[in-house]
């Protein structure tokens, strides 16, 4: 079985709900997606709206990956740079695949859709490169290796997941062109 794409789906409950309840299951799996475990869809919700709001200015685009059920299984979110002397890249941020759907290679095939989308979707202009950020010390730097990111830099410690645990932030790149 695999995943069925698409981007930019109409945001309704069924939506926010879905990407809430992968937030919230993917966090709480250890999943580094800007959140610590525990934590509940409530407390995810501001960090999702940011993400519609910007869906909604046109700085955002959502592709969201659908199990055989329906429900929502993978998301990543683009964010269009507005600065005038970066707007050849995007970033991509909350790149999430539900546990219990992981080892099936559906984060390879997430990846997938995320390159193809930012190479051919309308509105993604001549976007170069695919920028995203990585939590140091959980290796998923490494699977982001094998779908062809270039680590580009390192900040040290610059997160902190809990006191006494500061983690590298990790800078990749997927060059498009």
């Amino acid at each position: 079985m695999t995943l069925t794409f698409e981007v930019d789906p109409a945001v309704d409950r069924s939506l926010t709900d879905g990407v809430l309840a992968l937030w919230a299951d993917v966090s709480n799996a250890g999943g580094a997606v800007g959140f610590v475990p525990p934590v509940t869809p409530d407390a995810i919700r501001p960090a999702l709206l940011r993400h519609l709001t910007g869906m909604v200015q046109g700085t955002h685009r959502l592709l969201v990956g659908r199990d055989e059920e329906g429900e929502v299984a993978a998301t990543a979110f683009y964010a269009f740079n507005d600065h005038p002397l970066m707007t050849h890249w995007v970033w991509l941020y909350t790149v999430m695949v539900h546990p219990k759907h992981q080892g099936r290679g559906y984060g390879r095939d997430l990846m997938a859709a995320v390159e193809h989308t930012a190479r051919t979707a309308p509105g993604f202009g001549e976007i170069e490169a695919i920028r995203l950020g990585v939590r140091g010390g959980t290796g998923v730097d490494a699977f982001y290796a094998k779908a062809g990111y270039k680590e580009v830099g390192r900040i040290p410690d610059a997160l902190r997941v809990a006191p006494g645990d500061d983690r590298d932030e990790i800078l990749m790149l997927l060059p498009l062109r």
